[in-house]
């Protein structure tokens, strides 16, 4: 059940922590840990930039995706 839980945020997160660990080399579940520590010291402070960076990482998926459609063509 738990392995359920976990499979489900990892497909459906933004994918901020994984794009920070490979970014900068270090292990994803710190980088989680980092947010979720925080989050509570800092009161919900990360969890903007989290949703900001989500949402900017999307956004540049998203034109990679169209850039390479259209110089495919």
């Amino acid at each position: 059940m738990l392995q359920r839980i976990l499979t489900f945020f990892e497909r459906y997160s933004f994918g901020v922590c994984t794009y920070l660990g490979e970014r900068f080399n270090v292990s994803i579940s710190k980088i989680r840990l980092f947010f979720i520590y925080s989050s509570f010291l800092a009161v919900g402070f990360p969890l903007i930039f989290y949703f900001f960076a989500g949402i900017v990482l999307d956004i540049r998926n998203y034109v990679k995706r169209v850039h390479t459609r259209v110089t495919d063509l």
